[in-house]
């Protein structure tokens, strides 16, 4: 493996012969600040034969994707499935009122978000197989033990477990992903990722359904079966991280030398004043409200369109396909044409309309086709927009700590949605996500007049038409590198 060559690219090839994408022509594949010169006598990277580097790339998925796949599905199963047991009588079995439900959805959120950029700076350091597979194995067994919880107490303590250790999850698989891909293709990996929570939707409607057949079953009621199941299933993800995964992608036969950085507080603070994640958060912040508020409560959404617990399960299924279908096409899309700020802002559209539906007075035909237009906005939005943050930021450890810090901000949305979701047929969650999505589509429209902004800088900064006064000008502030993706 460690004879792999490095997938690097010439720059003299890289130029493109549209004007507005001539700045293009500055960058190396992983945004690192090597020396770089012009003019005849210019020396380039050895370039990788495109067969060769397709063969290598196809590996790459072969190996990682499945694997990253997985425990993006067993996270969000262990993590969603409280609203698969909310709607087949947890609330009652361990008397809980609805506000303290909600509460659960909430408080679940506090330690998730503390927790997520300490995770994505130490992965490097702990080496995402320790860190990944340590973290799977303690929610799984936490999802276990939450099917012998006998009151509210209980769900409070495991949800703070439950949060503590996936709040790394995120952070690090992305992180994990930037070590790998080079940023034209980062998009299609992060729908992968999101296609597999909308799977977690489906599946684990449909696992919860047929899991719930077993109320009864050694005298416990199906919801604990729902936990039991799902928490064995997460353990065995957890053992495959460990033996699949590389111990350490620093050493991994796809990475250079120029990417194996030592940490740097300096990063991190640059990143604490970087504009670009701040309004990258707060669109996340948006979009999440949406990704949470849909995805925990899609079944009581149905059951409160007038279906019963079994058929709200069943019938979140095509739901979330569609969801996950639609980002896919727009991720694939995304990477093809090097846009992501237009395909944030696109789905939702779709989304705004969906929730517009659900509100008004219409038939519950009617409302649930407005939960498919939903769909196509609740992972597009995230995911694009995460994709977003990562090929504009660098080098390593300045990333981490962007990638970390804008899902915190993000994921406070998960605290939001648990207490804007609590009764039937919840018109105050439904239209505080109508209002998220109009204010995500003005700061989505701020980021990219912001970012357009700092390219046509770095632009005269090259051609000597602009002095530089910048303070920052390493990683993605180096006016060599720009930025590939605009927006």
């Amino acid at each position: 493996m460690a004879s792999s060559p490095p997938r690097s690219t010439s720059l003299s090839e890289k130029k493109d012969s549209d004007p507005e994408r001539q700045h293009e022509s500055f960058l190396t594949d992983n945004m690192t600040d090597k020396p770089t010169a012009t003019g005849a006598g210019a020396e380039t990277e050895e370039v990788l034969d495109p067969k060769a580097e397709a063969a290598l790339l196809l590996k790459l998925d072969s190996v990682f994707v499945p694997i990253i796949m997985l425990v993006y599905l067993s996270c969000f199963l262990d993590r969603f499935n409280i609203s698969n047991v909310k709607v087949a009588g947890m609330p009652e079995d361990i008397h809980a009122t609805p506000a303290q439900f909600s509460t659960v959805v909430s408080v679940f959120y506090a330690t998730y978000v503390a927790f997520e950029a300490p995770w994505a700076i130490l992965l490097k350091r702990l080496t995402p197989r320790v860190m990944l597979t340590t973290l799977c194995v303690v929610w799984s067994l936490t999802t276990i033990l939450s099917g012998f919880i006998t009151n509210i107490g209980g769900l409070y303590a495991a949800r703070l477990v439950l949060g503590m250790c996936e709040g790394g999850l995120i952070p690090g698989l992305n992180l994990y992903l930037t070590m790998v891909y080079k940023r034209e293709e980062q998009a299609k990996r992060m729908s992968y990722l999101f296609v597999y929570t909308a799977i977690a939707g489906a599946f684990g409607g449909l696992l919860a359904y047929l899991i719930l057949k077993m109320d009864g079953i050694g005298g416990q009621a199906g919801w604990r079966w729902v936990y039991f199941i799902e928490g064995i299933f997460s353990i065995l993800i957890g053992l495959l991280v460990w033996f699949a995964l590389p111990n350490d992608p620093t050493e991994a036969y796809f990475l250079n030398e120029d990417e194996n950085e030592e940490f740097s507080w300096e990063d991190i603070r640059i990143a604490l004043k970087d504009k670009k994640m701040w309004i990258s958060g707060a669109i996340q912040f948006c979009q999440d409200i949406l990704l949470y508020g849909f995805s925990t409560f899609l079944p009581s959404i149905i059951q409160s369109m007038g279906h019963d617990s079994v058929e709200a399960q069943y019938l979140t299924i095509p739901v979330y396909i569609t969801g996950g279908r639609f980002f896919m096409a727009l991720a694939f899309l995304s990477d093809k044409l090097c846009v992501r700020g237009p395909l944030v802002a696109f789905p939702n559209i779709f989304g705004i309309l969906g929730y517009i539906l659900i509100i008004c007075k219409t038939s519950n035909g009617v409302k649930f086709f407005g939960t498919f237009l939903c769909a196509s906005a609740v992972y597009s939005g995230p995911g694009l927009n995460l994709t977003l943050l990562n090929v504009n930021v660098a080098p390593h450890y300045r990333r981490a700590a962007a990638i970390g810090f804008q899902q915190t901000v993000g994921n406070t949305a998960g605290i939001v949605a648990g207490q804007i979701y609590r009764e039937k047929p919840y018109l105050l969650g439904n239209a505080f996500s109508l209002g998220a999505l109009v204010v995500a589509e003005f700061l989505i429209a701020g980021l990219w007049l912001y970012v357009r902004k700092c390219n046509r800088r770095k632009e005269g900064i090259g051609k000597g038409e602009i002095e530089d006064t910048r303070k920052v000008r390493t990683g993605d502030g180096s006016w060599i590198l720009g930025i590939i993706c605009e927006l």
